[in-house]
């Protein structure tokens, strides 16, 4: 398939509401064979290895790129100058070195965000009032954050919804707090939605003026990204329950999504009354937990590393090898956190393995 006949596919495929795994194999070979047969690098390290297209049968043998990868090469199916656009990591563990995902239509990653954010965060509501803690997409015009934040309030908002980031750093809480105050008042369903960390200023702001508000029912909050390489880190107990008691929203509807750059889609858990709390995906995407140093999938219910098989993420690479850790679930999977010890050793060798095979 060329690389029209791709994207239809894929976006016929997050049309449908489910799909059997016996599908799902069947277009991640096909996507496989079509980034093989268009991204170098990826091709060098197939081949290196052995999987090749013409072996690989089953959608947990195509073979994982580190995520370290997409700072050093460029991964993409399309010709540069056919690349529409381009996301970038934040840079923060590997100094000013970004990772980057070339896109060549943003038509499967918006339709994925769409379908996902309306089952798992608007759960039925066709709009809601929001309020975001984020630069618009005119601020960071790289960020997949910023992008998938802004096509959220175009697809979902309400024509009173806005951003609340003075600029890049800082979150207008004059300004928030009393568009808060009119939406306590009206009795009308809200959602404030915001990187993990646009929320601990905020808590601390409310705990500072000794102030807290009860939104209406059916308000939600929405997080992403965690705090890591943050001043301050809060423990996710400690995290919710403030959030909730600050808002006056259940923790059911303090709803975390779990993305990357290096993805199309996001992971999303059923709000955070439990902690920790389960993470899972549409059907378009497949989680294997596995041993870094082998790549073979641990046992289940054992930790590992997360590698994710997005079908979404056609232009690129499909199947990541993350730098997370967690475990399975029947219904999705449990993230604990960034990778550590044995399983950071496995992931740099990981990386090492790629960068020597996709460069020679």
């Amino acid at each position: 398939m060329n690389r029209n006949d791709i994207e239809q596919a894929v976006l016929n495929f997050i049309a449908a509401d489910a799909a059997t795994d016996a599908a799902f194999n069947m277009l991640a070979l096909e996507i496989f064979r079509f980034q093989f047969d268009n991204n170098e690098p990826f091709q060098r390290f197939c081949l290196k290895r052995g999987q090749t297209p013409n072996r690989i049968k089953f959608w947990r043998d195509i073979p994982s790129v580190p995520i370290e990868a997409f700072k050093e090469l460029t991964l993409s199916c399309a010709p540069l100058e056919e690349v529409k656009r381009v996301f970038s990591t934040s840079g923060t563990t590997k100094g000013v070195l970004t990772g980057k995902s070339y896109h060549s239509t943003l038509a499967a990653y918006d339709a994925s965000m769409v379908k996902t954010f309306g089952t798992w965060v608007m759960q039925g509501l066709p709009r809601i009032n929001m309020g975001i803690l984020y630069p618009n997409e005119q601020l960071l015009p790289c960020s997949s954050l910023a992008h998938y934040l802004s096509h959220a309030m175009e697809k979902f908002g309400t024509r009173e919804s806005k951003f609340f980031m003075r600029d890049k750093n800082g979150v207008d809480f004059e300004k928030l707090f009393s568009e808060l105050k009119r939406v306590e008042r009206a009795g009308v369903p809200y959602a404030l939605l915001g990187a993990s960390y646009s929320f601990l200023p905020l808590i601390e702001e409310l705990a500072r003026r000794n102030l807290s508000f009860s939104l209406p029912k059916g308000s939600r909050l929405f997080d992403t990204g965690g705090f890591k390489g943050r001043a301050r880190e809060i423990d996710p107990e400690s995290f919710y329950t403030e959030l909730s008691e600050r808002f006056g929203v259940p923790r059911q509807l303090c709803i975390n999504m779990y993305g990357m750059t290096e993805l199309s889609t996001q992971f999303y858990d059923r709000g955070n009354a439990v902690i920790p709390s389960v993470k899972s995906g549409p059907h378009w995407v497949r989680t294997r937990v596995v041993d870094p140093l082998t790549g073979n999938d641990v046992p289940a219910g054992e930790v590992g590393v997360l590698v994710h098989c997005d079908l979404a993420h056609f232009n690129i690479v499909s199947t990541v090898l993350t730098e997370d850790v967690g475990f399975q679930k029947e219904n999705g999977f449990v993230l604990l956190g960034r990778v550590d010890g044995a399983e950071a050793k496995g992931c740099s060798m990981a990386v090492e393995e790629f960068l020597r095979a996709s460069r020679n």
